[in-house]
């Protein structure tokens, strides 16, 4: 087990058309799963009053669900493998449903975490077992404008959450915003049952055990190289991005909304790589997306670090979104095809990486940010992500 199949080898796709609703209602479960993860920012203050503690202890609702969201990875990627990635990510919807349900009734801080433990540990299993579905459903050729396709609930509901969130607080209270999030999962696990393909929910005999499958993708050095780039991915976009806020508001006296609407700003450029995706698709292929990926990325850290007003951020902001996309579809459509037969651990363990390399980003640039000007880090980003995607450009061509 050298190497992993190429996308013209062994592919499990087949040559039938693009199940265009289902994928939607894919990206809908996707939404709810990333808007959940961002839901409870704006409500820290309105849960410290309702359960009359602090605001530190009502955080525990987001680091509940976080820590809860990273451990699961890696047990839906063996479930899905084995009882069927569709019905998988359906139960997964039910759950969250429940979660989300039990948040917007929670009587006590105790049963919010439950709910929100819950809710964290369900959601774990739509977004990546979604995407190797879409794996075993779309033949190589049209997966990454498929999967560019479905990131859209992705994206959006990673830059509504807060939004979102703050928009109930202030209106109607905060338990209508996981009543909402109850509806989504319920009305996209119910549609998922309508619409589900034959053998949808087939079990495969696969070998049993928990760590096999995990070993089993980590024998190809193919699936190496792709799980450490995303890692790197995560660490070196998301460590810098996480502080651009603060940044903005110290270096030009910008307010939280502001600053916040500045950061949002990368959602908007992902989404427009989504838009013209096609087009780039078949112009550049996998090795000049990622090499123009990286050089997007760089040009963005040093407007980061070099633009005179916040208006030079808010492109920056535009430009990394967009080029961090350039690069992450093409990982991610590779995750797809690192080990076919594990398709569901594959890509679980790829949102893992991608999780845990964004937590140790973070956590350097926390330790980093108090001795180094923030124009250093800036600067160094700059420099690095250029280097990553010509890393990945240069594995791309050797592979094939």
């Amino acid at each position: 087990m050298s190497a992993a199949p190429s996308p013209s080898a062994n592919e499990s796709a087949t040559s039938a058309p693009v199940p265009h609703r289902i994928i939607l209602v894919l990206a809908i479960a996707a939404f709810a799963s990333a808007c959940a993860f961002r839901i409870c920012d704006p409500l820290l203050p309105q849960l410290s009053l309702e359960y009359g503690t602090s605001t530190g202890e009502a955080a525990g609702v987001v680091t509940i669900f976080a820590v809860a969201y990273g451990v699961f990875q890696f047990l839906f990627g063996p479930l899905g493998d084995r009882y069927g990635k569709y019905r998988t990510v359906t139960a997964a919807a039910f759950l969250c449903a429940v979660g989300s349900l039990g948040a917007a009734l929670a009587p006590s801080l105790n049963g919010m975490l439950v709910a929100r433990f819950l809710s964290g540990a369900a959601g774990a299993g739509i977004i990546p077992l979604a995407m190797a579905w879409i794996g075993d459903n779309v033949d190589y050729a049209q997966r990454q404008a498929t999967l560019a396709r479905f990131i859209t609930g992705t994206i959006i509901g990673m830059a509504a959450g807060q939004l979102i969130g703050g928009v109930f607080a202030d209106t109607i209270g905060w338990r209508a915003a996981f009543a909402m999030l109850a509806a989504i999962y319920l009305a996209a696990g119910l549609l998922l049952i309508r619409l589900a393909p034959a053998g949808s929910g087939a079990p495969q005999a696969l070998a049993p055990g928990f760590l096999a499958p995990i070993r089993d993708v980590l024998a190809y050095p193919w699936a190496r190289t792709v799980l450490l780039t995303v890692f790197l991915e995560g660490a070196l976009v998301f460590g810098v991005l996480a502080f651009l806020p603060t940044y903005v508001q110290q270096r030009f006296g910008l307010g939280p909304t502001a600053s916040g609407a500045i950061g949002g700003l990368f959602a908007v450029g992902g989404i427009g790589y989504v838009v013209v995706s096609r087009k780039l698709i078949d112009s550049l292929g996998e090795t000049g997306l990622v090499a123009a990926g990286g050089l997007v990325l760089m040009i963005a850290c040093a407007l980061y670090a070099l633009g005179p007003a916040w208006t030079w951020c808010a492109v920056g902001s535009l430009l990394s979104g967009f080029g961090y996309y350039l690069i992450h579809s093409t990982l991610q459509t590779n995750a797809t095809q690192m080990a076919p037969a594990r398709r569901g651990t594959a890509v679980a363990l790829f949102a893992c990486c991608l999780f845990l390399g964004q937590s140790a980003g973070v956590a350097t640039v926390a330790a980093l940010v108090q001795r180094v000007d923030a124009h250093w880090l800036f600067g160094g980003t700059a420099v690095l992500l250029p280097l990553l995607g010509a890393f990945f450009a240069q594995a791309l061509k050797r592979r094939a």
